[in-house]
């Protein structure tokens, strides 16, 4: 069982994609909405394998054949892959599979801070490597934001620069292996040039404004100080629930409590999520590491708790 493979869980009807094993023998399975499932390495089959050894060799596993890329050279042909050298780990190239050569400027973006990666020349018809990444911290990955300004060596009307930032899912990620230009490489390729415009100040102003309104206050009552979050005292009838669908009802209750917290003035407000597999726990902590009106947040209540519950302190 490596990375990408696809399974299906022993005791459940759940099938996804690998995206993570441990040395303890866990796995992380991303089902068809998006969500991980914990398992252990045990409780998972490989599907194509567990079918053939029902079916017999009729079946035979089909190859991947990556969609070819056109190498000719195009007005706009830049490309960011991601190629594997292993199950683990891939290298990130920046490839000009243009006419064109260009300045360009690669970064990670964490939130208003930047972290550059690449900044040079790129060539038409040349590919550069300026990174390395692992495979199963896909999640934690910041966002990748190249720039790019066209050198033009002669007296000749002005082409504009254009910017791409870009977030990699593990949802859309795997949806782009194909064939590297210029590498002649098999890689997750994502091009550049399909949504780049023109960089205007004024515009993206604009647009943020669309994108980003000023928040209406939200209407509603003050939560309670302590909202449980176990299955059993949201919804009734839960046994025939997935364990996605049991999460996501979790997640949308913690969300509304929290939003109605902050609305209300609330100082503080504790989400008691129990032990478990420790995934609703942990998503709880990531959404909240993410939002600039918390002050801070922790594990509270041990003595009746443990580490089942979380404290949240609100600016």
């Amino acid at each position: 069982m490596n990375i990408g493979d696809r399974v299906r869980l022993i005791h459940g009807k759940e099938e996804g994609i690998v995206r993570k094993i441990s040395s303890s023998g866990r796995i992380e399975v991303e089902i068809e909405d998006g969500f991980i499932i914990p398992a252990m390495k045990s409780e998972a089959v490989v599907i194509h394998e567990t079918e053939k050894a029902y079916f017999g060799d009729k079946e035979t596993k089909e190859e991947y054949t990556p969609a070819p890329v056109s190498s000719s050279p195009k007005d706009q042909g830049i490309y960011l892959a991601f190629v594997p050298i292993n199950d683990q780990n891939l290298s990130l190239y920046l490839i000009n599979d243009s006419k064109q050569a260009y300045l360009a400027h690669i970064s990670e973006v964490f939130g208003g801070n930047h972290r550059t990666l690449f900044a040079g020349n790129i060539q038409s018809g040349e590919g550069k490597k300026f990174d390395d990444r692992l495979l199963k911290e896909m999640d934690e990955w910041p966002a990748f934001l190249l720039r790019f300004i066209p050198i033009q060596d002669r007296l000749e009307k002005a082409k504009p620069a254009f910017e791409r930032q870009l977030k990699m899912k593990p949802t859309q990620f795997f949806k782009h292996l194909s064939n590297a230009p210029i590498l002649n490489k098999t890689a997750y390729l994502f091009s550049l040039e399909t949504t780049t415009k023109e960089l205007d100040i004024r515009s993206l102003n604009q647009e943020l404004e669309q994108l980003n309104p000023k928040p209406e206050p939200l209407q509603g009552r003050q939560p309670d100080k302590s909202i449980d979050l176990h299955i059993e005292k949201l919804v009734q009838n839960h046994d025939k629930m997935s364990n996605s669908e049991i999460l996501r009802i979790q997640l949308e209750t913690f969300e509304k409590n929290l939003d109605q917290a902050i609305a209300s003035g609330m100082h503080e407000i504790t989400f008691i999520h129990g032990h478990g597999n420790g995934v609703l726990r942990k998503e709880i902590h990531k959404r909240l590491s993410q939002l600039g009106n918390i002050k801070y947040f922790q594990d509270t209540q041990k003595d009746q708790w443990g580490y089942g519950a979380t404290l949240v302190r609100i600016y």
